[in-house]
């Protein structure tokens, strides 16, 4: 089944809710979310039993609530909410976080591009507007600006920003292309999920949306995440470009990488090498040297440049989705008996 693009009626939307200590802020949350959609409350074992809260005060026949037993991560929590999305046949999944920080107001706008066969992949992005960014704490500031640009790296998706957002819509067809089970499960979801769409070339969209701070609590540090992240990102550089460059194909950007990582290095070595001969003996390196040494690092720089320009480039164009078949069994979505079993009682 493949839904005709332009028109919203043609799609199921589903909206997948990770919940771990947002009690407070649920019930309002999903007052504001209106229309006909499916919504997916995933209990990450939240120690305010957020899901029990949700199911004893609000009644909504929209409301599908799934409880893990043990924590698994925002990212783990949202996985499970994505694998019930599937089936239960939503087109189109949301992503939303469970403490007020995403307006439900903007969902429409967010499914927009995928709806109209514009996007694989929508997120928002709070960094757009200039005159809201006082709203966002300093250090979330400068940590979103430090990760985003190292994700632009590691995902391949240069033109976009703030990879740590959560609000985000996904095509159906494009989440099952996904190996589930190998995405970080924690803090690292929404980087490494981008990751993953790079490798099989869906298109990814910024869209501008607000940024909303409250009272909500908040288990994440940048301190204590920010080496983690930069560990993580750097893999999947190396995987990426492996990936795309020379395991996929081989290509003249191919080429300007080995040469330019091989000059590089040689460069280095050789003129560090004589440089600490020169150290040792107290005689000056003759000026070949330092030509051969300064000379190999520069080229070796512009070719490692030009392999960047066209890596920007290659930013996946255009939308997959709308040449995909949709995958029927669970064993094609990634979703196992024993995986269903163990997300515990489901109560709708």
């Amino acid at each position: 089944m493949m839904p005709a693009a332009n028109s919203s009626q043609d799609y199921l939307l589903g909206v997948v809710i990770p919940c771990y200590k947002v009690k407070k802020h649920i019930i309002p949350l999903l007052a504001k979310i209106t229309g006909p959609c499916k919504i997916f409350i995933v209990d990450d074992a939240c120690p305010q039993e957020t899901g029990r809260y949700v199911q004893e005060n609000v009644t909504d026949d929209r409301i599908k609530i799934i409880y893990h037993q043990q924590n698994q991560g925002v990212g783990g929590a949202v996985i499970t909410g994505y694998r019930e999305a599937v089936k239960d046949g939503c087109d189109v999944i949301v992503k939303m976080d469970g403490d007020g920080q995403m307006d439900p107001a903007f969902l429409s706008v967010l499914v927009k591009p995928i709806i109209n066969g514009e996007a694989d992949y929508v997120k928002g992005n709070r960094f757009f507007n200039i005159e809201e960014l006082h709203r966002m704490p300093v250090k979330r500031l400068f940590g979103n600006g430090i990760l985003s640009f190292i994700s632009k790296m590691s995902t391949g998706y240069w033109n976009i920003f703030d990879p740590t957002n959560g609000y985000t819509a996904i095509h159906r067809l494009v989440l099952q292309q996904l190996p589930l089970d190998k995405i970080s499960k924690r803090y690292f979801f929404e980087s490494d999920f981008l990751f993953r769409l790079g490798t099989i070339r869906a298109k990814v969209m910024d869209l501008p949306m607000p940024a909303i701070y409250q009272d909500e609590e908040s288990s994440l540090s940048i301190k204590k995440i920010l080496g983690e992240f930069i560990v993580k990102h750097i893999t999947n550089t190396f995987k990426r470009v492996f990936y795309n460059y020379f395991l996929r194909d081989f290509s003249l950007a191919s080429v300007m990488l080995v040469f330019s990582l091989f000059l590089i290095a040689f460069g280095t070595i050789f003129g560090g090498g004589h440089w600490l001969a020169s150290m040792h003996s107290g005689v000056p390196a003759t000026s070949g040297t330092v030509m051969i040494a300064g000379l190999s690092v520069i080229v070796g720089f512009i070719f490692f440049i030009s392999f960047i320009n066209y890596d920007i480039a290659s930013v996946p164009k255009s939308p997959i989705h709308p040449f995909l078949f949709e995958k029927t069994t669970a064993e094609d979505r990634g979703i196992s008996i024993e995986q269903d079993q163990s997300l515990g009682p489901h109560a709708g």
